[in-house]
C-alpha cells in the first residue's frame, strides 16, 4: 500500500466511515491540532530530563490517539469499537500533578515560558494543547463531542504546565517569573 492516495488533492480528507470533509474543516482543524500535540509530547519523551516519565508521556500520546480517532470518526462510526477514554485516564493525569506539586517551590507569581530547550518544548506543548482543547470546543457548538475529551486535554494543560515546573527544578533552572512593568503617570 502506498503512503499516497492523491484522495486530498483537492484539499478534501475522509472521515473514518467515508464522509469527505474540507481539509479547512473545523473537524479537521480539530484532530489535526490533536496531532500537532501528539508530536510534541514525543519531543517532550526524547528529552533526556524526562527519562523517567518516558512510560507515563507514551500513555498520553496513546490517549492523544485516542482522542483523534473519536474526533476522525463519523457519530455512527463511534458505535463502533473505538479505543476508550476513561476519567480514570484524567485521574492519572491528577495524581501525576499531586506528585510534582510536593517536590516544587509554592508558585508565587506568573512564570515566563523558558529557561531550557525542555522546559520550553513543554511549553510548546501545553500551549498546543490550549489551541487543541479551543478548537475542540469550537466544533463541539456545532456538532457532538464526548465531554470527557474536553476534560482530558484541559487537564492534559494542567499537567504540561506542571511537567514544565517539575523539569526546570530537576535541571535546576530558576523559574523565569513576569515582573510587570508598572508606569506611574503623573
Amino acid at each position: 500500500m502506498k503512503i499516497y492516495t492523491k484522495t486530498g488533492d483537492k484539499g478534501t480528507t475522509s472521515l473514518i466511515g467515508g464522509t469527505r470533509l474540507s481539509k479547512a474543516h473545523v473537524r479537521i482543524d480539530a484532530y489535526g491540532t490533536v496531532d500537532e500535540l501528539n508530536s510534541y509530547i514525543g519531543m517532550l519523551r526524547d528529552q533526556p530530563v524526562n527519562e523517567a516519565r518516558k512510560d507515563l508521556l507514551k500513555e498520553i500520546q496513546d490517549r492523544l490517539f485516542t482522542i483523534g480517532s473519536h474526533l476522525a470518526s463519523e457519530s455512527d462510526q463511534k458505535k463502533k469499537i473505538l479505543p476508550d477514554l476513561l476519567d480514570e485516564d484524567i485521574a492519572l493525569l491528577e495524581k501525576e500533578m499531586d506528585a510534582i506539586d510536593t517536590v516544587v517551590p509554592p508558585l508565587r507569581s506568573f512564570i515566563l515560558p523558558g529557561g531550557h530547550p525542555s522546559v520550553s518544548f513543554g511549553h510548546i506543548a501545553r500551549t498546543v494543547c490550549r489551541r487543541a482543547e479551543r478548537a475542540v470546543i469550537h466544533l463541539q457548538q456545532g456538532e457532538e463531542v464526548e465531554p470527557i475529551v474536553i476534560r482530558y486535554l484541559n487537564r492534559l494543560s494542567d499537567y504540561l504546565f506542571m511537567l514544565c515546573r517539575a523539569m526546570t527544578h530537576e535541571l535546576g533552572i530558576e523559574e523565569v517569573t513576569w515582573q510587570p512593568r508598572v508606569s506611574r503617570q503623573k
